[in-house]
């Protein structure tokens, strides 16, 4: 199994500046600060169609482009590494065991941005990811590859400092990252203005997860048309997939967009541990749309499970089976929203906990078939409201279930316990 990131496509441990430059490392920053314009990484990383990696997809090049294209000065590039989706662990084994990677990508990233200053946003509870980039900053920095002056770097210079993000979920958003690099509370802010053009300091600012950046030494070290022989014309290159304990061998897997579902399932993770049948499949966090279990031979790729009725998310991949009651998954789902929602806006406040508290409802057996009309009203009302989008997160999870397990719904409502009970 071929990997971009990781070699053989799961985690071998921490790798090491003179281990990682044994394999190529920094020649890519070297070929592009001696042979490129920040204009031609930008254009080699548009067309090799690398699409952000920390939910939303959105076509990295084109994210570039509007920060470096800004007459504002500075530029600021920063490195969200801030990773708290429950299940999601790809960021945090990236910063442990390819720290010169993902560095690597910051460093190409900020030169395509024309930053002079980077940030590395980390989880603070990461001790080991934050422990692994600190070292890989000192090594690179020995090595000429950031500060005042870099190697073959001509007149491009760069500072990059560290920033410890709070362990919350909200904390990760891109503008709440921002406020927290600037002493400030992690709360979401109100958008438009963009980060990409009134970020950082109010200035233009490329903000980036890390598995993103870690995409962008590789794709200029081996070219777009290269990057592009791997994935799907409309999804390119390779994704890292998490799995947990549902599955009897859990942990990520660096896999080709396309790849069939199954196969990462059983494959990969040697299928659900109950070996029952698989129920329901969250195919990218707790905020995507539940599929039916026959969809599991559906290809990982954005359109492919955009179409099945989902979203691959930050591919934290959640199959459930048949033992498992859907409104007691859901019902986790709304109460993790509601306690996370950071409660600036009102709409989300109100909307996450009402949710939740509706759920409960349902769940104790309360509340009648009316209950449940209530729930696409409520979600509707508030769509888009909020100053991030942790709003609409709950959404797509309850519609989903109610419209594909409405037995579960029916049961508890009539017998206040779930079929399986």
């Amino acid at each position: 199994m071929q990997g971009i990131l990781f070699p053989r496509g799961v985690v071998e441990g921490r790798e090491n500046l003179q281990a990682y430059r044994a394999r190529g490392g920094y020649e890519a920053l070297a070929q592009a600060l001696k042979g490129f314009s920040p204009g031609q990484i930008l254009q080699e990383i548009a067309d090799s169609g690398l699409r952000g990696r920390g939910g939303a997809g959105f076509p990295t090049g084109k994210k570039w482009a509007f920060t470096a294209e800004s007459t504002e000065t500075p530029h600021y590039m920063v490195l969200n590494g801030g990773e708290d989706e429950p299940g999601s662990k790809k960021d945090r084994l990236l910063m442990e065991n390819l720290p010169h990677l993902v560095l690597e990508g910051l460093i190409l990233a900020s030169y395509a941005v024309k930053a002079s200053k980077a940030y590395l946003y980390i989880n603070a509870i990461y001790e080991e990811a934050t422990r692994s980039m600190s070292d890989a900053l000192a090594e690179a920095k020995a090595a000429g590859y950031w500060g005042e002056k870099i190697n073959a770097g001509g007149d491009f210079s760069l500072e990059i400092l560290l920033s410890p993000a709070p362990a919350n979920y909200v904390a990760g958003e891109d503008t709440a990252a921002l406020e927290v690099i600037e002493g400030k509370q992690p709360l979401p802010r109100q958008k438009p203005p963009f980060p990409a053009t009134a970020g950082l300091f109010g200035k233009p600012t490329a903000v980036n997860n890390v598995e993103t950046l870690a995409n962008v030494a590789p794709i200029i070290a081996h070219g777009a048309k290269w990057y592009r022989s791997f994935g799907t014309a409309e999804s390119p290159g390779t994704m890292i997939f998490s799995m947990n304990e549902e599955v009897h061998r859990p942990g990520v897997y660096e896999l080709p967009f396309g790849t069939p579902l199954r196969y990462l399932i059983e494959d990969c993770g040697g299928g659900v541990k109950s070996g029952n049948r698989i129920k329901a499949i969250q195919p990218g966090g707790p905020s995507s749309a539940y599929l039916p279990g026959e969809k599991i031979d559906i290809p990982l790729d954005h359109n492919s499970v955009r179409q099945a009725g989902s979203a691959i998310g930050c591919g934290v991949v959640h199959p459930i089976t048949t033992e498992s009651c859907i409104v007691e998954e859901t019902l986790r789902i709304a109460e993790f929203f509601s306690v996370e929602s950071c409660g600036q806006c009102p709409a989300c406040r109100m909307e996450t906990n009402m949710l939740a508290a509706m759920l409960k409802k349902v769940q104790q057996g309360q509340g009648g078939q009316p209950i449940l009309d209530q729930f696409a009203k409520v979600i509707a009302f508030n769509k888009g409201k909020g100053f991030c989008n942790l709003v609409n997160m709950p959404g797509p999870p309850i519609e989903s279930a109610l419209r594909l397990f409405r037995a579960d719904f029916d049961s508890h409502l009539a017998n206040g316990r779930c079929p399986q009970g």
